[in-house]
């Protein structure tokens, strides 16, 4: 039976830039890095961002940049300081989707290796409350 997500794994050309982007903009704390040494494929470091596992393995860069994203949840309080922080380190943002009233607020943005991420300040239960209502 399936427990939850275990981890989330993004390759990064620069584990330094990158552990950068994951401290500034989410608070990451660092639990991990290898250092030279490899159990894995590559160099590694991991985070716990919001109670989840998040490692990062050295690598080449995603060529292109998609959809495909993972979003973290925050307080809609806290949305304005979210942006703040990712506008301080020059990331990209991108233009997001249309939105209706009532499915919360969105900030999408790209990291350092075309990885998309999204803050957003919703909940499944609140988005499905919306659609119903069409």
């Amino acid at each position: 039976m399936i427990e939850g997500i275990s981890h989330v794994t993004f390759i990064v050309r620069d584990l330094e830039l990158a552990t950068k982007f994951f401290k500034q903009i989410f608070d990451a704390e660092e639990v991990y890095s290898s250092g030279d040494t490899t159990f894995s494929v590559s160099r590694e470091k991991f985070f716990m961002i919001g109670g989840q596992w998040i490692a990062i393995m050295e690598g080449e860069s995603l060529p292109i940049r998609t959809y495909n994203h993972i979003a973290f949840k925050i307080p809609e309080a806290d949305f304005e300081t979210y942006k703040s922080r990712i506008r301080k380190l020059g990331i990209d943002f991108k233009q997001p989707r249309p939105r209706v009233e009532g499915e919360g607020q969105s900030l999408y943005f790209y990291d350092f290796d075309n990885h998309l991420f999204e803050i957003h300040t919703g909940t499944l239960s609140q988005r499905l409350k919306r659609y119903k209502r069409k």
